[in-house]
């Protein structure tokens, strides 16, 4: 019987891959562009200053623990799920779960913009530090020119929404046009390049005279340094480096093919986006130590006074800051891409919005709520909520408890109410799931759900 269930599923799940739809032209062009969606600025520009505040090496290994242990397995279940429903976030929830579980898909449409929001005002610092560079204006090396330069644009008021709107708008105009086409051709030339350089500039950090105590310091962990806010962080950064909660994978994953390995390209995805996040921590923190810096000054601001610092110091470094810069205002693309995409997807798919019509007004939300984020950092920086700015606070919400929760909410739906259905739907159509997809499952049901509720109460402690 139940046999005759997995084979009637397997043939309904061939009838809804055969169904008209967008789909990846490639196996290595899905992983660049959902690699894509990962990689941007939770790597290079949160996950070192995440690491320098939280104890270096202690993080680092509870964020591996978070990736390996919880995160795999997640991406795994949000790409099966969007796989399996071929449907926006929320639709996806509707057709796999049914009841009330399309609310939790409502979360994460809401998250990826308010994750939007803030991640759109950062890539506004993106696009102006590209500028500076073109400019010629990223030369002063001394930590306090550094701090000035930075501290003048996101205190301007007007200019940092700008770059933030045109950055926005630039979203909007590829979303507009469908993801596949654009951002999966950009993806198959850009993340190696993006890749290579950044192995350059973290090589180039390593030799840098006093770096090696920022090497040990980001290595070598200090368990002692280890509390109920570390674990917390660790996870939160995991969930928000991969992308996991926000519907975004659901909605990537809905572009598959029935014929491509989940398990195989998504440890892909995984361990392509955690190596740029090491990469970006052995570029930045060792840098810090070489400047005198403690790991926990830079915060928020540490791409930004520290890499130019960097750059000064290498041969050609004016056209590597310009080649990091661009690369890293498109590494931030492809993932606002991927958190603009499933709202688009929603409004297409449920409220029968025009793509276009969908992306501008996903768009314009964003733009809105970007204002008091930016203000944040300038004239309304003495308002707090909860004892943290706007910016603080969303990030807190997405990454601490939205994104979590969201995790924890796929973990049930893919391990208790699809169940054996999930791995009769893993691997290729027609192809037998091997033993990997039983202990998948067992991660998915119990390791993950355990790990995540435990270290989302210590957050709260």
């Amino acid at each position: 019987m139940k046999r005759q269930q997995a084979l009637g599923y397997r043939g309904s799940f061939a009838l809804a891959c055969s169904m008209q739809r967008d789909h990846w032209t490639s196996r290595f062009g899905f992983i660049m562009a959902t690699a894509g969606s990962a990689v941007g600025l939770g790597n290079i520009w949160k996950f070192p200053y995440m690491a320098g505040a939280h104890g270096g090496g202690a993080f680092l290994v509870l964020y591996l623990v978070c990736v390996l242990g919880f995160g795999l397995s997640l991406v795994i279940a949000e790409l099966l799920v969007g796989r399996m429903s071929r449907l926006n976030p929320v639709g996806a929830y509707r057709k796999v779960a049914g009841g009330a579980w399309p609310a939790v898909g409502a979360l994460g449409v809401f998250t990826a913009i308010i994750i939007l929001s803030f991640y759109c005002v950062v890539a506004g610092w993106t696009i102006a530090y590209l500028v500076y560079a073109v400019e010629g204006t990223l030369t002063p090396t001394r930590a306090g020119g550094l701090d000035a330069l930075f501290d003048n644009l996101i205190g301007s008021g007007l200019t940092p929404l700008l770059y933030a709107f045109g950055f926005v708008i630039a979203t909007i105009l590829i979303v507009a046009r469908g993801v596949g086409r654009g951002i999966e051709r950009a993806s198959k030339l850009f993340m190696p390049l993006l890749v290579v350089l950044l192995l350059v500039m973290a090589i180039r950090a390593l030799t840098l005279p006093g770096a090696t105590d920022g090497l040990w310091f980001f290595l070598k962990p200090d368990f002692s340094a280890l509390d109920g806010a570390t674990a917390s962080a660790a996870l939160g950064q995991a969930f928000f480096s991969l992308s996991l909660g926000l519907g975004g994978l659901i909605t990537y994953g809905s572009y598959m093919s029935s014929q491509q390995h989940l398990g195989r390209d998504a440890l892909a995805v995984v361990l392509l986006d955690t190596g740029i996040a090491i990469l970006a921590g052995l570029m930045i923190i060792p840098t810090m130590f070489a400047a005198g810096m403690t790991p926990d000054q830079g915060g928020p601001g540490t791409t930004f006074k520290v890499l130019p610092a960097v750059f000064a110091s290498l041969p050609g470094g004016h056209w590597i800051a310009i080649g990091f810069f661009a690369l890293l205002v498109l590494a931030a693309l492809t993932s606002s891409i991927s958190m603009l995409e499933p709202v688009v997807a929603y409004l297409v798919d449920e409220r029968r919005v025009s793509r276009t019509k969908a992306a501008w007004l996903a768009g314009a939300v964003c733009m809105m709520l970007a204002v008091p984020v930016s203000l944040s950092f300038g004239a309304w920086q003495g308002v707090t909520l909860f004892g943290m700015t706007l910016f603080g606070l969303f990030d807190y919400f997405a990454s601490n408890l939205s994104l979590p929760f969201g995790g924890l909410m796929i973990a049930i739906v893919v391990g208790w109410i699809l169940g054996p259905k999930a791995i009769a739907a893993i691997g290729p159509a027609g192809s037998t799931p091997g033993l990997w997809a039983q202990g998948w499952l067992f991660v998915v049901r119990f390791i993950a759900p355990a790990g995540i509720v435990w270290i989302l109460v210590q957050g709260l402690l």
